[in-house]
C-alpha cells in the first residue's frame, strides 16, 4: 500500500466530480443511485443515520458530523471493484479530491449539487468491518498515525444547506 501513497496524495485539491452514490438503508445493505437528497434535519432521508448512528451526541441524538461520508476515489479504486466480492464501504459518494486536513480543514464548506456540506471534526479511521472486507494491510495503512493528516479513509461532513446531489456533480471548496 505504501507505494500507492504518492498517487493518492496527488489527487486534485478542488473541483472533483462525484461518483458511486450509495445509500445505506440498513446495516450491510447498499443501494447505488444517481441522486441523493441531503437535509440538515435528517442527513440522508431513509438512511440509518437517524436511527442507528455509530456516533451520538451526549443527549443521544445522532452526531450531525457523520451525516455524509466521502471516500477518496483513489482509495476506493484500491480496495473495491464493482465486479468484486467485497462489499462497497458504504460512503455516501466518492470524489477524486485530496482529503487531507491541510486541503480540507475542519469546518471547510463544500458545495456539491445544490447542497452545502461542512467538513466535520469527527475523524474517520475505519472500523473493524473495513479490516474484514479489505484486509489487515489496508486497515493498518489507513489508520497509521503517520498518515492521520491525510485522512486516507475519507472524511465526514454535516449538511449545512439542504440539497440534491447527482452522479457527476462537482465537489468544490466554498468560502465560509
Amino acid at each position: 500500500m505504501t507505494e500507492a501513497l504518492p498517487h493518492v496524495l496527488a489527487a486534485p485539491k478542488d473541483g472533483a466530480a462525484i461518483s458511486h452514490l450509495c445509500l445505506r438503508p440498513k446495516r450491510n445493505a447498499r443501494r447505488f443511485v444517481d441522486e441523493i437528497t441531503l437535509t440538515k434535519a435528517q442527513g440522508i432521508p431513509g438512511e440509518r443515520w437517524a436511527t442507528q448512528p455509530w456516533l451520538r451526541l451526549e443527549g443521544g441524538a445522532p452526531h450531525p458530523g457523520i451525516q455524509v461520508c466521502v471516500i477518496p476515489k483513489r482509495i476506493l479504486d484500491l480496495v473495491w471493484s464493482p465486479d468484486g466480492e467485497a462489499l462497497h464501504p458504504g460512503d455516501t459518494f466518492s470524489a477524486d479530491i485530496d482529503p487531507s486536513e491541510a486541503n480540507l480543514p475542519e469546518g471547510q464548506l463544500l458545495t456539491v449539487g445544490s447542497a452545502v456540506l461542512r467538513v466535520s471534526e469527527v475523524f474517520n479511521d475505519g472500523c473493524v468491518k473495513w479490516k474484514a472486507r479489505y484486509g489487515a494491510d489496508v486497515y493498518h495503512w489507513v489508520r497509521d498515525p503517520a498518515h492521520r493528516a491525510y485522512r486516507l479513509r475519507g472524511f465526514l461532513c454535516s449538511v449545512v444547506q439542504d440539497g440534491v446531489i447527482r452522479t457527476g456533480d462537482v465537489l468544490r471548496k466554498a468560502d465560509g
